[in-house]
């Protein structure tokens, strides 16, 4: 679900824009990284919002895309990122830019109005992924394989585009990507079969996709998940009642999203490990040293992992 205004991913000022016109880049301290240090004509250039993307789309550019990632920091939270005039000038400059949409990164799209000539992939939009019949849209799709294979065949149609000599190329490795994301749902149809109708609970949606193929029951009351994900307290009541899913064994694990921790959120599972419950960490961007295929089989192993216990 996107988050309220004060947990966006701030917007570049008018400010700063003005400073991109004076000077064409900024030392502000952003967490933009780049996966290639060049500018190379010869490669297709990609900016992603944040590194999940920029991975994908550097597996599937195999050699032959200069990819930014623009958030990519896995120790700070993703909804502090403020974009700068580092990151206006990458996406000033990219042929393809891949944003996740839905809310979550609505910068990208502020920034792109000086660059009407990206081709720009939406992976919410890609996904087909809409809010529920009276409720709101979970926007962490790359927690679903099924979305997350679309994104890539959509990024190797992108950069084909760009560069149509080596369009075969980018296909064949978004199949072979996406025949690496297989063993991941057949993880996840293992865990269905022996543990499907289970309860779980979540400190934010943000591996929802993950757990309901997981045949999991997400349990945490709506106004405490939604709260956390939105940076807003928790009434007294809803925090009893979350408690309460670990002291009454409820839940058989709790996912934890790392990235966003605060004083009730630790409190939560502070309550889940004094239950002896499993506690089970997520993030929402590549952890240090890991890729997203690695990264991912790390999450699905630890979900297995706590249930069986």
């Amino acid at each position: 679900m996107p988050s309220s205004p004060s947990r966006h991913l701030a917007l570049i000022t008018g400010a700063s824009l003005a400073l991109l016109a004076g000077c064409g880049s900024s030392d502000s301290g952003s967490d933009e990284r780049a996966s290639s240090g060049s500018d190379s004509p010869s490669k297709i250039t990609v900016v992603a919002s944040t590194n999940v993307y920029g991975d994908i789309a550097d597996r599937i550019g195999g050699g032959k895309a200069d990819v930014t990632s623009i958030i990519s920091d896995p120790d700070q939270d993703p909804h502090s990122y403020e974009a700068d005039t580092r990151t206006q000038l990458a996406l000033s400059k990219a042929k393809v830019v891949i944003e996740n949409g839905g809310g979550y990164d609505d910068f990208v799209d502020r920034m792109l109005k000086s660059n009407s000539s990206a081709e720009v992939i939406n992976a919410v939009k890609v996904s087909g992924r809409t809010a529920p019949k009276g409720g709101e849209l979970n926007e962490h799709v790359w927690y679903d394989f099924p979305s997350v294979a679309k994104v890539a065949d959509s990024i190797a149609a992108a950069l084909g585009k760009a560069a149509p000599d080596d369009a075969a190329t980018f296909t064949k490795n978004a199949e072979a990507f996406k025949e690496k994301l297989k063993p991941l749902q057949a993880k996840e149809t293992e865990i269905k079969k022996k543990h499907g109708g289970e309860g779980i609970a979540i400190t934010e949606p943000v591996p929802l996709y993950l757990t309901g193929a997981s045949g999991l029951v997400n349990k945490t009351p709506e106004e405490f998940s939604k709260a956390i994900e939105e940076g807003d307290d928790v009434s007294p009541k809803v925090l009893q009642d979350t408690l309460a899913l670990f002291t009454d064994k409820q839940v058989k694990a709790l996912v934890y999203n790392e990235q966003t921790s605060g004083a009730q959120t630790k409190k939560v599972g502070g309550a889940a490990k004094d239950a002896g419950i499993p506690v089970v960490p997520v993030t929402e961007t590549l952890p240090k040293g890991k890729d997203y295929l690695a990264w991912m089989t790390s999450n699905v192993d630890a979900l297995a992992g706590a249930l069986d216990k």
